[in-house]
C-alpha cells in the first residue's frame, strides 16, 4: 500500500518539481523509513513446530484454516516420493498460514521403528529435518540392511528392547547420519534405548487404523479430519487442500 506522502509528493510533481528538491527528497526518504519500520513482517510458519496429543509433530498454524495429517511409514517408497516430490509444494501452503500440516509416524516394522526413534530423538526442534534427511537417504540405508546377513537381523530382534533399536541402526548406520544433522550418538542411542518411546510409536500406529477403519497404508492423508481416499501423491492431493481452501482448480 502506497503511503499518502509519496501519493502526495506523486500529485505535487504535477504542479510543482518540489518532489526533486533535496528538502523534498529528504522528506520522502524519512517517510519511507517510517513505512518500512512500521509494516508488518510476514510470518513463516515453517518455523512452527509443536507436538500433538496424538504423538505427531505439527508445523504451521495452529489456527489454519485447513489442517492437513500425513501418516508415513519411513520405510516406504511412496512415502519418500511424497516427500521428494510433494512437501516442498505443500510447504508453500503451510509457509502462508493457510494450512497446517501434522505427521505421524506409522510404523510397519522394526527398522522403520529405529528409524522414527531417530527422527523423533531432538524433539520438535528437528522432528521434520531428520525426517527428510532420513527419506532422501532411503535407498542408502535400505540397501545396507539388505547387504546384512539374515541370521545377524534376526539375532537382533532376539534381544531386550533397549538393546535391539541400538543394534538395528548400527546396521543402517543411523547414527551417522543422524551425527551429519546435529544428533549426537550418544543421545541418539538413549533414544533408541527408551522403551516408552517405542511402545508410543506401536500404538500410534494401532490408534490411526482404529480411528480410520479403512485405513489403506502409507502414506495416508487426513483433511481437517477426514481421511482423503485414493491420494498417495502430490497431485492428487494438491485438489484437495484447494477445495478445502476454497480455491477452484
Amino acid at each position: 500500500m502506497k503511503s499518502s506522502v509519496f501519493v502526495g509528493c506523486a500529485i505535487a510533481l504535477v504542479a510543482i518539481a518540489g518532489c526533486n528538491s533535496k528538502q523534498g527528497q529528504a522528506a520522502t526518504n524519512a517517510a519511507a523509513k517510517r513505512a518500512h519500520a512500521t509494516a508488518p513482517k510476514t510470518r513463516d510458519w515453517t518455523q512452527v513446530v509443536s507436538p500433538t496429543a496424538a504423538g505427531g509433530f505439527v508445523m504451521g498454524n495452529p489456527n489454519a484454516k485447513v489442517k492437513l495429517i500425513e501418516f508415513g511409514s519411513l520405510t516406504c517408497p511412496h512415502c519418500k516420493h511424497f516427500d521428494d516430490e510433494g512437501v516442498p509444494h505443500l510447504l508453500g501452503y503451510v509457509k502462508s498460514g493457510q494450512v497446517s500440516w501434522e505427521f505421524r509416524n506409522y510404523v510397519r516394522d522394526a527398522f522403520d521403528l529405529t528409524a522414527a526413534l531417530i527422527a523423533r530423538c531432538n524433539g520438535a526442534t528437528d522432528f521434520f529435518p531428520l525426517t527428510r534427511a532420513i527419506y532422501k537417504e532411503q535407498p542408502d540405508w535400505e540397501a545396507k540392511i539388505e547387504a546384512a546377513p539374515k541370521n545377524q537381523l534376526n539375532s537382533m530382534q532376539q534381544l531386550p528392547t533397549n538393546q535391539e533399536f541400538v543394534a538395528l541402526a548400527r546396521v543402517a548406520d543411523f547414527a551417522k547420519l543422524a551425527a551429519a544433522h546435529g544428533l549426537p550418538p550418544a543421545k541418539a542411542n538413549q533414544c533408541l534405548a527408551n522403551e516408552k518411546s517405542a511402545d508410543q510409536l506401536v500404538q500410534m500406529a494401532e490408534n490411526a487404523t482404529t480411528q480410520f477403519p479403512d485405513f489403506p497404508g502409507t502414506p495416508t492423508f487426513v483433511i481437517n479430519g477426514k481421511m482423503v481416499p485414493d491420494v498417495a501423491t502430490w497431485d492428487g492431493l494438491e485438489p484437495a487442500l484447494k477445495k478445502a481452501l476454497g480455491e477452484r482448480g
